[in-house]
């Protein structure tokens, strides 16, 4: 099989040049600044930003072979302030004797607090080392700002479906490092399957092709089969970053997707999450907050749905529950929109928070007990059932100090129609009455 049984796939065919590089191509062009200072040798310290397998590690290999540079690498998962310092001291007789320059490469940079990342400044400062950090999370989020203001973030993608064919039949034909010498085939239709199940990662579609190979050599073929395929894949499943970054991404497109009235496209990243693995129930909160947020009253029945959506969704579980919340995105997303109420609310919200604790006028008191009617509690007050339209024309009910202020402007969308013209009816009697 491999050339070297002790080391996995994934590692015996770590590309060492730009030319083996897979994917990537939008920072790794001729004129792209990565790619000019890999070339010229031009180190700076970097950051890169990626989801799994899209080849953070290699390329941080590969730039520091391209530039002569001593590559120290340490992983934030399990080093220290201590271990950073004993980096620094190597880099600094590496500088002395050979005259080279370091890359300190730090996977899960993420992982680091607030300290360790301090840790690194003052000898990236003073050249002693090139910082070079990976990460899964946004940077913005993960890094301070000292780190982030001496590093410059390159975004890695996940790679393509083409990128990793090419990555299969490297592996099928490289007789140094992959399977060559065992001539195997595989059709072009399972080679889609396994890069379309390897979700953008090059490592995992590298296990899937040794456990494959394994597979076939068991069974004494030559051809990778579909009954291999199924085996191999069955355990798959798709990217998904709990609650890191491209989770609340996914909750971000099924909420603008609501709001923007694609039923389909809402449908599609509610598909994702559950296929990624994330708890229907978060997501049954979350469509309840779609329906208040962007339905609102201009159809009030898209919340009571969406309430029912969750309760089947805890009462019955799976697929019922899931099935019922879908019914209620594809509701909303067809349903006339209104964020009427979503700006109300915020801006009756700044508008106490800026006024105080203003008290409650006495005609708006309760009077249960005598003194509270000697101190004039609910004096004067005009019960609105007893008046014309079972409406007060004129009567106020902010607090003294506090001008009268229409935080709700209903919208000219769905049932929010009839509500403003309810409003203005009511707002020309409050004139007549001389309110305003």
């Amino acid at each position: 099989m491999c050339s070297n049984l002790s080391k996995p796939l994934a590692d015996l065919m770590r590309p060492e040049s730009l030319t083996d590089y897979a994917g990537q191509k939008h920072i790794l062009q001729p004129g792209k600044p990565l790619y000019e200072a890999i070339n010229s040798g031009r180190l700076h310290s970097m950051i890169f930003w990626g989801p799994p397998g899209t080849g953070k590690t290699t390329l941080a290999r590969i730039i520091a072979k391209h530039s002569n540079a001593e590559f120290i690498p340490i992983s934030a998962v399990l080093a220290g302030v201590k271990d950073i310092r004993a980096a620094v001291v190597a880099a600094k007789q590496i500088q002395q004797l050979e005259q080279r320059q370091t890359i300190l490469f730090v996977d899960e940079v993420h992982r680091f607090n607030k300290a360790q990342q301090d840790a690194f400044l003052p000898h990236v400062e003073d050249g002693t080392v090139f910082f070079l950090g990976a990460t899964t999370e946004n940077p913005s989020f993960s890094l301070n700002n000292a780190l982030l203001s001496r590093a410059r973030v390159y975004v890695l993608n996940a790679l393509t479906i083409e990128d990793l064919q090419e990555l299969i039949d490297k592996v099928l034909t490289d007789t140094k490092h992959g399977f060559g010498k065992l001539a195997l085939t595989m059709s072009d239709e399972l080679k889609q399957q396994f890069s379309a199940t390897a979700d953008g990662d090059a490592r995992r579609l590298l296990n899937f092709m040794e456990l494959a190979v394994e597979l076939t050599q068991v069974n004494e073929e030559q051809v990778i089969t579909e009954e291999i395929a199924r085996e191999v894949l069955s355990g798959g499943v798709r990217r998904f970053d709990n609650q890191g970054e491209e989770f609340y991404n996914q909750i971000s497109a099924i909420h603008k997707s609501v709001r923007g009235s694609s039923p389909d496209a809402a449908l599609y990243w509610f598909c994702r999450m559950l296929d990624g693995g994330c708890d229907p129930l978060y997501l049954a909160r979350r469509i309840v907050r779609i329906a208040s947020e962007d339905i609102g009253n201009a159809d009030p029945r898209a919340l009571q749905l969406c309430v029912s959506a969750w309760e089947t969704q805890e009462r019955l579980g799976s697929p019922e529950g899931e099935l019922a919340l879908a019914q209620a995105l594809v509701y909303m997303a067809c349903a006339p929109k209104s964020n009427a109420v979503y700006m109300a609310y915020n801006a009756a919200m700044r508008a106490v928070k800026e006024s105080g604790s203003l008290p409650v006028p006495n005609h708006l008191r309760n009077a249960p007990t005598k003194l509270m009617k000697d101190l004039d509690y609910g004096k004067e007050y005009r019960y609105a059932h007893n008046e014309p339209e079972a409406y007060a024309a004129g009567e106020h009910y902010f607090p003294e100090g506090l001008q009268e202020t229409q935080f709700y402007q209903p919208v000219s969308r769905g049932l929010e129609i009839k509500i403003a013209e309810k409003l203005k009816h009511l707002r020309e009697l409050d004139k007549i009455a001389g309110k305003y």
